[in-house]
C-alpha cells in the first residue's frame, strides 16, 4: 500500500511538471518565477537591507504599474473600440471621424515622447500636493495606457471585422440577436479571449520597458523642472542612481581584471539586481506572449 501510494505521488508529481513545461508560456512563467525568487533569496542574504528594500520597493512599483497599465488599456481599448464600431453602424460621421482624428493624433506621437511628457506633468502635479499615493500610480498608468491602446483596439476592430464576414453574424442577426451581445460575447469574448490576453501580455512588458526607459531619463536629468523624488520609485529610475552605475561600470573592470568577478556578486549587487530583473523580466515576457 504504501509503495502504491508513492508511486501515485510520484505520477502526480510528474503529470503536475510535464503540464507545466509542455508548452512555451508556462515553461518561461515557471522560469521566470524560480529565477526571481532565488535571486530575491540570494540579495536577503548578500545584499544591504537599505539597498535591499529600495530594490523590492523598485519592483512592487514597476510591475504594480504595469498590471495597472494591462487594465486600464483592456478598459479603454473595449470602450473606444465599441464607440467606434457604433458610430460606424449609425453612420454617425461627426462621432467616427471624430474618435478617429484622436486615435490618429495618438499614432502619430512616439510612445516614448508621449510618456516623457506626461511623466513630466504628473510630476509637477505631485511637487504641488495635487496627486498623491496611489492616485499617482493611477494617473502613471493611465498615461502609459493612453499611447498603447491604439494597438489593442486594432486587434478588438480586426477580430470584429472577421467575423462579421462570416455567415454566423448574419444568421444571429436574423434571429433577433442583439448585436451588442454578438460583439462583445461571441465575438470577443468566445472567439477572441485568448488573442486579447496574449497582446495584453505583450502589453504588460511594452509598459515595463517604456516605465523605466522614461523614469531613467527623467532620474539622469533630462528635465531640470522635475525632481525625480515626485515619483514612485520604480527599476528604471534605482538604474539610475550613481550607485547602481557605479555597479554597472565594475563589469568593465572585471572584464580586465577576472579576479574581481567573483566580487561583484557581492559588493556590486544592487546594480546589477535592477538590470537583471528588467533585461530577463522582458526577455521571459517575450517568450511567454510568443508562446
Amino acid at each position: 500500500m504504501y509503495t502504491e501510494n508513492r508511486c501515485d505521488m510520484k505520477t502526480d508529481s510528474n503529470q503536475i511538471l510535464n503540464s507545466l513545461i509542455r508548452t512555451k508560456d508556462r515553461l518561461w512563467t515557471l522560469i521566470w518565477f524560480s529565477v526571481v525568487a532565488l535571486l530575491a533569496l540570494w540579495d536577503v542574504l548578500f545584499l544591504n537591507k537599505p539597498a535591499f528594500k529600495k530594490v523590492s520597493t523598485g519592483f512592487v512599483s514597476t510591475f504594480a504599474i504595469s498590471l495597472l497599465v494591462v487594465v486600464i488599456t483592456l478598459l479603454l481599448g473595449w470602450v473606444l473600440t465599441i464607440g467606434l464600431h457604433y458610430f460606424s453602424q449609425r453612420k454617425n460621421r461627426a462621432g467616427y471621424i471624430g474618435l478617429t482624428f484622436f486615435l490618429n493624433l495618438i499614432r502619430s506621437v512616439p510612445q516614448i515622447v508621449g510618456i516623457l511628457f506626461s511623466y513630466i506633468g504628473i510630476a509637477a502635479l505631485v511637487d504641488k500636493g495635487l496627486l498623491s499615493g496611489p492616485v499617482s500610480f493611477i494617473a502613471l498608468a493611465f498615461c502609459t495606457s493612453i499611447f498603447i491602446v491604439t494597438e489593442v483596439i486594432d486587434l478588438m476592430r480586426e477580430r470584429i471585422d472577421h467575423f462579421k464576414k462570416l455567415d454566423f453574424y448574419n444568421a444571429m442577426r436574423v434571429c433577433g440577436i442583439p448585436e451588442s451581445r454578438i460583439i462583445n460575447f461571441d465575438i470577443l469574448w468566445k472567439n477572441s479571449r485568448i488573442h486579447i490576453f496574449n497582446k495584453l501580455i505583450s502589453v504588460f512588458g511594452s509598459a515595463i520597458f517604456l516605465q523605466c526607459s522614461v523614469d531613467f531619463i527623467i532620474s539622469v536629468g533630462l528635465s531640470t523642472d522635475v525632481n525625480p523624488v515626485s515619483l514612485p520609485v520604480t527599476l528604471g529610475s534605482l538604474l539610475a542612481k550613481i550607485d547602481s552605475k557605479q555597479d554597472i561600470l565594475a563589469i568593465g573592470n572585471a572584464i580586465f581584471h577576472p579576479g574581481y568577478i567573483p566580487q561583484l556578486f557581492m559588493q556590486n549587487l544592487q546594480g546589477l539586481t535592477v538590470a537583471f530583473l528588467i533585461v530577463f523580466s522582458l526577455f521571459c515576457i517575450n517568450n511567454i506572449s510568443n508562446g
